[in-house]
C-alpha cells in the first residue's frame, strides 16, 4: 500500500471530474472455491484499490462530491477474526491509512444509499463483474440484474480510465518488481525444460517463483507446445525433440500490480532452421514495434505495421504472396495473427478492461474495426506518455483455420495454401514485452529477457 497522501490525492482527481452526488466503491469479498470456507486467494477489486489501497475483504466506501470527503465502510475484527486470522487493524485504523475522512460499519451502507436517493443525489458506480456485488446493488438500489451494466455511471469510467491510464512513478517501480519477478519465471523454464518433461513441471516451477515473491501470477499460466491455442492452459503434454514451448506468464506484485511476459523456446538446445525463420520475423515485429510506440502514436497503426512485418516475412517464405499492403487491408495476415498487437497493463494485465475495453481502448473518434484479427486489438488509441502497454506480436500456424479458410477459398490472392502443408505441426511464436511510454521514447520494464535467438539458445544450453 503507498502512502495515504496518494489515494486522497487520486480520490480528489477522481471527483474534480464529476458534477454532484455520491460515488460508490465496492471491493470484494472472499469467494468459495466449493464450501464457504474453502476459498480462492483473495483478490481485491482493482479499482478499489488504486482509490483506496486496501487489500481486505467486505469494505466499501462512498465518497461523497460535493463534500469532497471519504466514508468507509466495514467491520472491525471480533475475537473469531482473531482466533482464526490473527490480530487485524480496527475499521478506523484502515480509514486512516487511506486518509478517509470517516468510518461506518458494513451494515450503514444500505441506509445511506437510501438517504442519498430520496434526497435526489445521483449515485455512481463502477461496472460491477463480481456476483455478491451484482446483488447488492440490485438490492440496494432496485436496479434489475441485467441492468446494473447500463446503469453504471459512464462519467465516473471515463474519469477513473483518465486517471489510471497515466502510471505514476511508484506505479512503475511495482511493474519494473513485477516484470523483474517474470523474468525468473521465464528464464527458469528456459533453463530447466528437458526432453520427457511434462508442461506442468514447468508451469508448477514457474508459478512457484511468483508465490515466493510474496506475490501471485497476473494471470493463469499459458505454458504449451500446442503454441497455436492461444490462451492454452493445458499443462497435460511431454516436451519432446523438434518442439517448440511457448510460455505466457507473469508474476504479480504484493501490491497486485502485473507483469505479462511471452517468451518461446525450442525444446532442443537450439532452433531447427525453420523455426529460426519464422522466430526471426516475430521478433523484428516485435523490436519493431516497441521502437515505433511513441507518444501521440496510434497504437492501431503500430499493430498494422507489425502485420505488414509478418506479412512481408511470410511472403518472403513463400507463404504468402501478392501485394503485402492490400494483403494486410483485406485481413489475410490474421490467419497466421488473429490477435491484437497488445493492450494497456497495471493492476490488471488487462488493465481497467472491467470497465469496458472501448472506454480503455478506444476514443469516441475511433471505433474498433470488425474485421477478424484486427477486432482483437484491445488497445486502438494514440498512445500518451504514462501508458504501459504490452507488445506482442506472433505467427500461428492453426490447423483447423487453415483448413476452414482454405475450404472457403479465401484470400487466395494472398495466401500460398500449399506451403502450408510443412507447418502443420509448427505450433506458435509469440514474443511480448511491457513497454511504458515516456516523452522521451519507450522503455522496456525491467531486466531484460533473453529474446534473440542467440540470447535463447544459449539460456537452453546452459
Amino acid at each position: 500500500m503507498f502512502g495515504p497522501t496518494i489515494y486522497k490525492e487520486r480520490r480528489k482527481a477522481l471527483l474534480s471530474r464529476l458534477d454532484q452526488g455520491i460515488v460508490l466503491l465496492l471491493g470484494n469479498e472472499e469467494s468459495p472455491k466449493n464450501y464457504h470456507d474453502n476459498t480462492y486467494r483473495f483478490r481485491q477489486d482493482s479499482n478499489f484499490l488504486y482509490f483506496l489501497g486496501l487489500d481486505q475483504p467486505h469494505l466499501a466506501a462512498i465518497l461523497d462530491i460535493d463534500a469532497g470527503s471519504t466514508t468507509l465502510y466495514g467491520n472491525d475484527p471480533d475475537i473469531n477474526h482473531v482466533i482464526w486470522m490473527g490480530d487485524l487493524p480496527s475499521l478506523a485504523e484502515l480509514a486512516t491509512s487511506t486518509g478517509a475522512q470517516s468510518s461506518a460499519t458494513f451494515s450503514k451502507l444500505p441506509k445511506a444509499l437510501e438517504e442519498a436517493q430520496k434526497n435526489g443525489r445521483k449515485i455512481h458506480f463502477l461496472p460491477p463483474y463480481r456476483g455478491e456485488n451484482k446483488i447488492r446493488l440490485h438490492q440496494w438500489l432496485e436496479i434489475p440484474l441485467n441492468d446494473l451494466g447500463t446503469a453504471a455511471s459512464v462519467p465516473l469510467v471515463q474519469g477513473v480510465v483518465d486517471l489510471a491510464s497515466a502510471k505514476s512513478e511508484e506505479e512503475i517501480a511495482e511493474m519494473e518488481k513485477a516484470v523483474n519477478i517474470s523474468r525468473l519465471m521465464h528464464h527458469a523454464a528456459m533453463q530447466q525444460a528437458r526432453p520427457g518433461m511434462k508442461e506442468a513441471e514447468l508451469a508448477g516451477l514457474i508459478e512457484g517463483i511468483a508465490l515466493s515473491h510474496e506475490g501471485d501470477v497476473a494471470y493463469p499460466v499459458i505454458l504449451s507446445v500446442n503454441g497455436q491455442i492461444l490462451h492454452n492452459h493445458y499443462h497435460g503434454n511431454t516436451l519432446q525433440e523438434g518442439q517448440l514451448v511457448l510460455v505466457d506468464a507473469g508474476a504479480e506484485t504484493a501490491q497486485h500490480y502485473a507483469g505479462d511476459i511471452t517468451r518461446t523456446f525450442p525444446v532442443s538446445t537450439q532452433f531447427t532452421a525453420q523455426q529460426k525463420e519464422i522466430y526471426e520475423i516475430v521478433l523484428k515485429a516485435e523490436q519493431d514495434s516497441i521502437a515505433s510506440s511513441t507518444v501521440g502514436t496510434r497504437y492501431l497503426d503500430v499493430h498494422l505495421s507489425a502485420a505488414q512485418i509478418i506479412a512481408t516475412g511470410l511472403s518472403e517464405l513463400g507463404i504468402m504472396k501478392g501485394d503485402v499492403e492490400e494483403a494486410v487491408a483485406a485481413g489475410a495476415h490474421a490467419l497466421f495473427f488473429p490477435h491484437g498487437l497488445g493492450h494497456m497493463i497495471g493492476l490488471d494485465v488487462h488493465d481497467m478492461e472491467d470497465l469496458g475495453e472501448d472506454y480503455v481502448g478506444y476514443t469516441t473518434e475511433l471505433k474498433r474495426s470488425a474485421q477478424f484479427g484486427l477486432r482483437s486489438l484491445r488497445l486502438g488509441r494514440a498512445l500518451e506518455a504514462g501508458f504501459v502497454i504490452t507488445v506482442e506480436p506472433g505467427i500461428y500456424f492453426i490447423p483447423q483455420l487453415i483448413d476452414l479458410w482454405r475450404s472457403e477459398g479465401k484470400f487466395l490472392d494472398f495466401i500460398n495454401y500449399d506451403a502450408l502443408d510443412a507447418y502443420r505441426t509448427f505450433g506458435g511464436i509469440r514474443i511480448e514485452d511491457n513497454v511504458w511510454i515516456t516523452p522521451n521514447g519507450p522503455e522496456i520494464l525491467g531486466e531484460p529477457i533473453a529474446k534473440t535467438v542467440a540470447e535463447v539458445e544459449s539460456l537452453r544450453k546452459g
